[in-house]
């Protein structure tokens, strides 16, 4: 093979690591590589090689470092100037959370369990262990009033999707009270629900100052979750005592129990349409149930640890997962809970083909628990939020994580993305050329931490 140096070069390398040799008593080496290379070298602590390899080399490792510090400085000015002004409206759709949070709001006295934003005003909810569920403005930071009537830690928090007639501005006229509408006369009735570990499920009524109007009761340990099915006239629920709960809004009566999982169900989700469940469970699995009938249509095994979170992909993310999975092509189905991610106490996420129950993509690179999963409303990207305090950004197309962002001083338990539609979604009109799919929503985040702070991250 050709060398890459010249005869100079070349002799001069010889001569240094001889020398080199020489200083450290390699004599076999020092005279098979002058016998070899035809160089013969005498040692002499004045000449320009006595210790000429040692220099070379150790510049070499400052060079690199330099390098890598000018490209890290390089990265970080471009991501400045793609955020500038003059940029940000181009960049908005694709945004994901940066640090410094915009807010930090502090309040709570125990660490926080669940965030939800109110489907149209800037408001945000944040549950705790310290018996409490609390609202705050996210665009100015400010708090706006705490819900009591939990005997013990509250677990989720969760507005109705009734709330989200934004869409349909035309024929209503929002009113600033965070939470009641008028209709050509009449009122559109808003519920939030929360649950706790005191074994109760409490509605509120968001239009009159947060009454609190029913409690659910009939699970037999801690509730873990309670969330509005998307029709908003039932709740699901799920506990510590194996269960999965349909109940009733306007009666409170329990119309269902689903039964099944072994051990603490630990959260619980229904799909768009209605028709499907999610669950995650301690017994390390989640399970697909027919939301109809409670027969259980799959179990996802292979996380070796609790499965803390389980969530359905809306249908935006299809097309990235079935590049990252290398599906057909030709499948252009569109069905609500056609795929699954989940986040397991083993550090891993994993993304699954909910017909068949295989593992369609393992995605590494937290180093505790997974708590918290998120789809970007764009169907690019999923954001993970776990125990090493970290929020991180999967680009679903490679399944590689293109961001992390330090997010708290402690564990990050929760997280939700903003509910509202942006002012383009709200006027029906889709941007660059983007689907009708509901998917324009208000870029914020919010998440939740045993720091007993709520962060809230904006562009």
């Amino acid at each position: 093979m050709a060398s890459l140096l010249s005869d100079r070069q070349r002799e001069e390398l010889h001569r240094s690591i001889l020398d080199y040799l020489h200083a450290q008593n390699f004599g076999d080496a020092f005279n098979a590589l002058q016998t070899e290379s035809g160089v013969q070298y005498i040692p002499d602590p004045k000449a320009k090689y006595a210790g000429l390899l040692e220099k070379k080399w150790t510049s070499v490792i400052r060079l690199q470092k330099k390098i890598m510090d000018l490209e890290n400085r390089n990265a970080m000015l471009v991501e400045e100037l793609s955020l500038s002004p003059a940029r940000r409206a181009a960049s908005q759709t694709d945004w994901v959370p940066r640090a410094p949070a915009r807010h930090v709001l502090t309040g709570h006295r125990s660490p926080i369990t669940r965030v939800a934003f109110h489907p149209v005003f800037s408001v945000v909810a944040s549950a705790s262990d310290d018996t409490t569920v609390k609202l705050w403005d996210w665009e100015t930071g400010e708090f706006e009033r705490t819900l009591k009537g939990h005997t013990k830690a509250v677990s989720d928090v969760d507005f109705d999707a009734k709330g989200d007639l934004l869409g349909t501005a035309r024929t209503l006229e929002p009113v600033r009270n965070r939470g009641s509408f008028q209709l050509i006369g009449a009122s559109v009735v808003l519920y939030s629900v929360s649950c706790s570990s005191d074994l109760t499920i409490k509605l509120w009524d968001v239009q009159n100052e947060y009454k609190n109007t029913k409690t659910l009761v009939g699970h037999d340990h801690s509730v873990s979750t309670a969330r509005f099915m998307p029709s908003g006239d039932l709740i699901v629920s799920a506990s510590r005592d194996m269960t999965i709960r349909l109940w009733d809004v306007s009666t409170g009566h329990c119309l269902k129990t689903y039964s099944g999982h072994s051990q603490w169900v630990r959260s619980v989700l229904p799909s768009e349409d209605s028709k499907l469940l999610i669950s995650s469970c301690n017994d390390h699995t989640a399970r697909l149930w027919d939301a109809q009938t409670g027969e259980v249509k799959m179990d996802f095994l292979g996380h070796e640890n609790i499965v803390e979170v389980a969530i359905f992909a809306p249908i935006s993310t299809y097309p990235s997962i079935r590049e990252l999975a290398g599906l057909s092509s030709t499948d252009r189905s569109k069905a609500p809970g056609l795929f699954v991610a989940t986040g397991a106490r083993d550090k891993t996420i994993k993304l699954w083909d909910a017909t068949s129950g295989q593992i369609l993509r393992n995605l590494t690179g937290h180093d505790n628990w997974v708590r918290a999963l998120v789809f970007h409303p764009t169907g690019k990207f999923l954001l993970s939020a776990a125990d090493d305090k970290t929020i991180r950004v999967w680009d679903l197309k490679t399944g590689r994580c293109t961001k992390t962002v330090e997010a708290h001083s402690h564990f990050v338990q929760c997280m939700s993305w903003g509910g509202a539609k942006s002012a383009a979604s709200a006027a029906g009109a889709p941007r660059n050329g983007e689907e009708e799919s509901g998917e324009n929503r208000i870029n914020v985040l919010a998440t939740g931490s045993v720091d007993q702070s709520v962060k809230i991250w904006t562009p």
